[in-house]
């Protein structure tokens, strides 16, 4: 007994139980050979790149990090960034970049640059002179591109010929490289990309001097200067973003449009025909142009408006390979897939991704229960559905092969199958088996059919009253209340400790539609808290151990927001709250995210006053315990102490947990492992 593990040990430990999954999926375009990462155990953080032989079933390490880098990782600002930017929290290889043919990878390790032979194994470091960032084979497998210190460069792998096709032109210029919000917001983490015969360079140049300077101290450490980040807060100046076709020639065309009416670069690509593809989009996300770029200038290809906003879906715009366009529109309250003019996807269907476009079209979608995605073959005949059990799904494919990656209520982590063209095989996952099952009851409640996860304590006996804790993320853009066991895990240790844990995705959350995210714009503090209230109340009527006055609420980032805004407005329903790195004041978050739900801060402040917390300071009559990383800077630690001061200021005691070091996901494994009994400490002497 005394060598049995903790949860909060475990958990923390293994990154919750996602080291030693494999990710990063590629599969070779004959179906031969899957290529993916996985760490070396369920403790390591060091990604290694896995070889898995589809005809025999067997696998092998292709690149074995420990083999090549001795020293710890040595990271430069922009990678770590980066990785901030992407919530990457491992070490080792942590991306990789594959040619056409898949028969070579680019990857960096520590800032240094290396290609590995994938029929062969052999990996070879290419001399680069500086920190590398983002390197990438082009189509041909002839050439890599990289960045360093914002500088693009192409190298030959044949020659070892070096060259910068652009650099910085000022402090605060980058080539090549996404802003913070393109990879905070958009989903868009790269700012170069090869065209097919690897002859052209699509880069994008970010000016990052109109954007306001923040600047974030180590106060445990006085000695180190603070860092400087270029955040664009709502209402401020964005970076400027311009796109360029670089030759290797030396040419320069930069991509023509109005980046005045729509300064957002969303995403873009190269059709195999040659063409690079564009989506912009207006600063009040209204509006959204795919444009296609050639000689003669700029075609606008799609025009997609909304009156709130048009949503950024993964993987679209694609083009097919017989030039039509492919998008997702919100089209008669379904994000529908659109082929050139066509509608693909039927009633009711909720694409969430676009994975792949060939002669049919590779899908995530929703249908009838938002709680579970899938993977859906799409042709203008119809769709059929590739994964056949219940849960939350993604694919990658190469040729025939599928490669379904699964994760389900009755078991632990994703399940790896690989399947089609003679293939059918499992990769192992070498992920740590948690020390608790989660029992999860998932529930449709309320007038509004909220969907809630509800978790007892195990072996709790009917009739024995509940203190009440719940646990959502609650606001746009993300889920909680999942089909799928990991997502519960921390759920149920808390349900353990003695509470009924409660966990709802109101209003605004995907995979229910256009009108259900859209419910609530400009509605943050009622519409998500009211979705709350509502489901603690529907789901306290079915079940009677659920003690109505000994009610609690924790969460992180939007559910810190939630937190907080639950025991100063609703103190009649919540009676305590833990929030950890609040959005305190919307005006102090960023441009892409906070305007795309309120508005425009000074054409809307009302609404921005409405949504924001630091004049509720008054109102405070429960504990509060709020929590936030000091390196943070996605949600800054300002938000915290300027709330903490107007509670101070108004007289209200509270709790503030400062965390030296730590940055919005909180790796650090003690911290993350202590965090979670301290909450435990805090809601059990709040609740009495």
């Amino acid at each position: 007994m005394g060598n049995e593990i903790s949860f909060p040990r475990q958990q923390a430990r293994s990154q919750r139980f996602t080291l030693g999954a494999p990710r990063n999926f590629t599969v070779a375009p004959d179906g031969s050979r899957v290529y993916f990462l996985r760490t070396a155990s369920a403790t390591s953080r060091a990604n290694c790149l896995w070889e898995f032989d589809t005809a025999t079933g067997t696998e092998r390490v292709l690149v074995d990090v420990d083999a090549l880098l001795t020293d710890p990782e040595d990271l430069s600002p922009e990678e770590r960034a980066r990785r901030e930017r992407s919530r990457e929290q491992a070490t080792g290889i942590v991306s990789y970049a594959v040619d056409a043919d898949v028969a070579q990878a680019a990857f960096a390790l520590s800032g240094r640059l290396f290609v590995a032979d994938l029929g062969s194994g052999a990996v070879r470091e290419l001399p680069v002179g500086g920190s590398v960032v983002d390197p990438r084979l082009d189509p041909t497998g002839r050439r890599v591109g990289y960045v360093v210190a914002g500088a693009l460069h192409v190298v030959d792998l044949g020659s070892g010929n070096d060259v910068v096709l652009a650099e910085p032109d000022a402090d605060g210029v980058t080539w090549g490289l996404a802003e913070f919000i393109a990879a905070e917001e958009m989903g868009r983490h790269r700012g170069y990309w090869f065209s097919p015969d690897g002859e052209h360079v699509l880069a994008a140049r970010v000016d990052n001097r109109p954007v306001r300077r923040w600047y974030i101290a180590d106060p445990a450490n006085p000695a180190t200067p603070a860092a400087e980040i270029a955040y664009p807060a709502a209402g401020t100046p964005n970076a400027d973003v311009e796109v360029a076709i670089l030759g290797l020639d030396g040419s320069r065309v930069f991509v023509e449009w109005d980046r005045a009416a729509l300064p957002y670069l969303t995403t873009a690509s190269w059709s195999a025909h040659g063409r690079p593809l564009l989506q912009v989009q207006s600063r009040d996300q209204r509006r959204v142009e795919v444009l296609a770029a050639g000689p003669d200038g700029v075609e606008v290809l799609a025009v997609d408006t909304d009156p709130h906003w048009i949503e950024v879906v993964p993987g679209s715009p694609r083009w097919l390979p017989d030039g039509r366009l492919v998008r997702v529109v919100p089209l008669a309250g379904a994000n529908r897939l659109v082929v050139g003019e066509d509608v693909w996807t039927p009633d009711g269907f909720q694409v969430r991704s676009v994975v792949e476009a060939a002669d049919d079209v590779l899908v995530t979608a929703s249908t009838d229960d938002p709680t579970q995605v899938h993977v859906f073959r799409v042709t203008a005949d119809g769709v059929e559905r590739l994964s056949t059990e219940d849960g939350v799904h993604g694919v990658a494919r190469g040729g025939d092969v599928v490669v379904l990656s699964s994760s389900g209520l009755g078991h632990f982590g994703p399940k790896v199958t690989v399947t089609g063209g003679g293939a059918s095989g499992t990769i192992e996952s070498f992920a740590e088996t948690p020390v608790l099952t989660p029992d999860v009851r998932l529930l449709t409640v309320g007038e509004r059919g909220l969907r809630a996860a509800l978790l007892l304590p195990t072996g709790h006996v009917q009739g024995e009253k509940l203190p009440v804790l719940l646990d959502p993320y609650g606001g746009p853009h993300a889920q909680r209340v999942l089909s799928a066991r990991n997502a519960y895990l921390a759920s149920q240790w808390l349900a353990d400790q003695g509470f009924a844990v409660l966990v709802v995705d109101g209003r605004g959350t995907p995979g229910r539609g256009p009108e259900w995210e859209r419910a609530i714009a400009f509605d943050f503090a009622g519409a998500t808290l009211e979705d709350q209230v509502d489901a603690l109340h529907a789901v306290a009527a079915q079940e009677e151990d659920l003690d109505l006055g000994r009610v609690a609420i924790r969460g992180w980032s939007y559910g810190g927001y939630l937190s907080a805004l639950a025991v100063l407005r609703r103190p009649d329903v919540f009676h305590a709250g833990i929030a950890g790195a609040p959005v305190t004041d919307w005006r102090l978050y960023d441009t892409h995210y906070t305007e795309r739900y309120l508005g425009h801060p000074d054409e809307k402040p009302e609404v921005y006053d409405t949504n924001s917390l630091i004049a509720d300071a008054s109102k405070l009559e429960r504990p509060l315990m709020i929590v936030h990383g000091l390196a943070d800077d996605n949600v800054v630690a300002a938000h915290t102490l300027r709330l903490s001061s107007a509670l101070l200021a108004a007289g209200r005691p509270h709790t503030v947990l400062p965390l030296s070091g730590v940055t919005h996901m909180t790796p650090q494994e003690q911290v993350a492992e202590n965090l979670l009994l301290l909450q435990v400490d805090f809601l059990k002497r709040s609740l009495g």
